[in-house]
């Protein structure tokens, strides 16, 4: 099968290169391009027929076209051009001076321009056109990182059935954070996010904020971290993403990195050496580091002259002021340092700013007795898992920052709070003074960690999570109700002599509303109620939780059967109620109600609804993580409470019930059985009340039942919303009249 993966990034991993009148381009190094291109060369290499790498070239399309290309190369490489200006305000203005400081924890640091998100938007258009020129059918489509987070719903707009993986590689905050964003900008990056089928973020950490923000902002609930969006699942997952594990224990072993090893043995001597490598951004701690070595220093005096910190700054950013100043103030306080503690034949730190050579980095990594890695806040860090993969003789002590991703896996470091100066000096005496046994107990713990989910691992895993949605999504359209499936509904329903209808009413028939009273019927929803009810085939009954005042009062003047509380009451046709059940003992309801109103007061905007038959505690209006917490605490108090007690507990939709046991809508469904032989049955539902109906019209052959909403169900069908239902009902009214045409 002809099957191509399209790479999407800001970048494309190409750098362009001027010698003389000659332009070149090479293959970048970074770990996006390593992650992917060790994948692909390994476990993935039969996975896709075609590898299309998309991305900006960084240079003109005049430059484009006349530089020579890398030969034999992985990828066919397709460059979208943007104009300077525009992707300076997408670039380093909205993606790294709102997204990056953001999701990073420095709101003081994010810029609010809407001249920039504007920018974002149109750069992210002009992806999604040049995708549009590539895109055939059977294709995946591989989004990587924060500067195009609206690109996947840009595309589902245009191929609704294309498969897009989504990844992540920075940290997603929590939504105390995220909210500060402008509320239509939020929504624009959570919707388009949405667009794939698959969202990978580096710990599960991330995903529940993520997901929390989607419920807070977009009231979409998750479940087994799936959320339903625009007819479709989508699955949010953890793939913590690693290296090339195999590649960095090899590299230790070359001769390259040995000559290299030995330069860096001779200007060690006989000193214990931490060694730091990042790229200069604020997020990496590295002025907190510093001042935390200096203190070190002072305070273990017998350390001066015996031992010395490399630090490494990779270039980045130099267009963003921030970067400027941080480097300035890194320059000035590691002068200070040396000038004040160093000898002339002794520097407390050897610091050098620009970029490291492969073997460099290996050597360094293989010669330190201690990695210092330190971000205030990191999506994974790649630098310390190489690290630990480099150490083929299981020593050497990783001092790891706790707000780093890589610490979820890395839980033999030193783990340590980067804001806390002195907690680094003690985590830095404590390796320095690591016996051999210990250390290298940590270290083979963390490589087989680490050499069992390595690059190859995170990358197949990601393409088997994302098949997996895309047969969740099929399993799930199978069960829609669909246009033939709707056809056959209205044939059968057209022939038949002796129809049940069967309604639900909140969720099904209406939406919810924020208040229980607010969800009365539209006069169009009464029409098509009169019509079917006047309908001498047709029995039509409103089957609700609702008492039997609000339905009388909102429906009692229809031709049609009302059902209340579940089936505590019920009212015929053109007949008044009759009770098919006993109020509650008030001592069991005394109980019930305290309970109820302990997380009343426990969750704000949730209250009690007292029915006849029943004690409601509705939490709709309350804050969504807060109710969730409270209402599975509640509902597991009253079932110890009444499980001696005659009393069953129902969990619905934002509602948790009291009743007596062995009311409910399935029962009621059974006695209306009784009174006749229908040839058509009809049951539409929405929420776990329902459930009831459908399991006892299971075996009725003439019966279709029909679930309102894309969860699980036992009815025969799903439909997406109360509108679809309407639309359903007022076919139902028209059609015999067509058939008879």
């Amino acid at each position: 099968m002809n099957k191509r993966l399209l790479i999407v990034s800001n970048r494309l991993p190409l750098t362009i290169e001027k010698t003389g009148n000659e332009l070149t381009c090479r293959q970048s190094s970074g770990g996006l391009i390593a992650a992917v291109s060790a994948y692909l060369g390994n476990d993935g290499k039969d996975a896709f027929t075609e590898k299309i790498w998309i991305g900006a070239p960084g240079c003109s399309s005049e430059d484009w076209s006349v530089a020579s290309k890398p030969h034999q190369s992985d990828y066919q490489y397709k460059p979208v051009f943007i104009e300077a200006e525009q992707y300076e305000a997408y670039y380093n203005g909205f993606s790294n001076s709102l997204l990056w400081p953001l999701f990073h924890y420095f709101p003081s640091y994010a810029e609010y321009q809407p001249e920039t998100f504007e920018a974002y938007m149109d750069v992210n258009r002009s992806f999604a056109e040049m995708l549009s020129t590539q895109i055939r059918i059977g294709d995946v489509v591989w989004i990587h990182d924060y500067h195009l987070l609206p690109l996947a719903g840009m595309l589902r707009k245009r191929f609704p059935d294309l498969t897009i993986g989504l990844f992540l590689h920075i940290p997603f905050p929590a939504y105390e954070l995220f909210r500060v964003i402008p509320k239509t900008w939020q929504r624009e990056l959570l919707t388009g996010m949405l667009g794939a089928d698959l969202i990978g973020f580096h710990t599960m950490e991330y995903a529940a904020y993520f997901l929390s923000a989607l419920e807070l902002e977009l009231k979409l609930k998750s479940e087994d971290s799936v959320v339903f969006w625009d007819d479709r699942h989508v699955k949010v997952e953890a793939f913590p993403i690693s290296i090339d594990f195999k590649n960095f224990q090899e590299a230790a072993e070359q001769e390259a990195v040995a000559a290299k090893r030995q330069n860096y043995l001779q200007l060690k001597e006989d000193k214990k050496m931490l060694f730091s490598v990042d790229r200069l951004d604020y997020t990496k701690g590295i002025y907190n580091r510093i001042r935390a070595y200096k203190n070190f220093l002072l305070e273990h005096p017998e350390y001066m002259g015996k031992i010395v910190f490399t630090l490494v700054i990779v270039p980045s950013r130099d267009g963003i002021k921030t970067y400027t100043d941080r480097k300035s103030a890194i320059d000035e306080y590691i002068g200070d340092l040396n000038g004040t503690l160093g000898t002339l034949d002794w520097k407390p730190i050897i610091y050098q700013y620009q970029h490291l050579e492969f073997e460099d980095l290996v050597a360094l990594y293989t010669v330190c007795d201690v990695a210092l890695i330190t971000p205030m806040r990191d999506g994974m860090n790649l630098v310390a898992k190489e690290f630990v993969a480099s150490r083929t003789d299981q020593q050497g002590v990783l001092i790891l920052s706790e707000m780093a991703g890589a610490a979820k896996e890395l839980t033999e470091a030193l783990l340590i709070n980067p804001n806390d100066e002195q907690g680094i000096g003690a985590a830095i005496k404590t390796a320095l003074n690591m016996p051999a046994e210990e250390q290298r107990e940590r270290m083979t713990a963390m490589q087989e960690r680490i050499g069992s989910y390595d690059v190859n691992t995170w990358a197949a895993d990601f393409f088997e999570q994302l098949a997996k949605v895309k047969t969740l999504q099929e399993k799930y359209a199978v069960q829609l109700l669909d246009t033939f499936s709707r056809a056959r509904l209205l044939n059968d329903y057209a022939a038949a002599k002796q129809r049940l209808i069967l309604l639900d009413y909140d969720g099904t028939l209406v939406p919810f509303a924020s208040e229980p009273h607010l969800a009365q019927p539209t006069p169009e929803l009464l029409s098509v109620l009169e019509e079917l009810g006047r309908d001498e085939r047709n029995d039509v009954y409103i089957i609700s939780g609702r008492d039997g005042t609000t339905l009388t009062k909102w429906l009692g003047h229809l031709p049609v059967g009302l059902i209340a509380e579940h089936g505590a009451k019920t009212k015929l046709k053109n007949a008044e109620w009759t009770n098919k059940t006993t109020v509650p003992e008030n001592n069991y309801l005394l109980g019930v109600e305290k309970l109820m109103t302990t997380y009343v007061n426990k969750c704000p905007h949730s209250f009690i609804e007292h029915k006849e038959f029943s004690l409601a505690w509705h939490y709709r209006k309350a804050e969504p993580f807060q109710a969730k917490i409270r209402a599975d605490e509640l509902y597991k108090e009253l079932v110890n409470y009444t499980g001696p007690l005659p009393l069953d507990v129902l969990n619905g939709h934002k509602v948790i019930e009291v009743r007596n046991r062995m009311i409910n809508k399935g029962m009621a469904v059974l006695e209306i059985l009784k009174t006749k032989n229908y040839d058509h049955i009809l049951c539409l539902g929405d929420d776990q009340t329902d459930e009831d109906m459908f399991k006892i019209l299971t075996t009725v052959k003439a019966a279709c039942t029909i679930k309102v909403g894309d969860t699980p169900s036992f009815a025969h069908y799903n439909i997406y919303s109360p509108y679809q239902v309407q639309s359903l009902l007022q076919t139902m009214v028209e059609y015999p009249e067509v058939v008879k045409n």
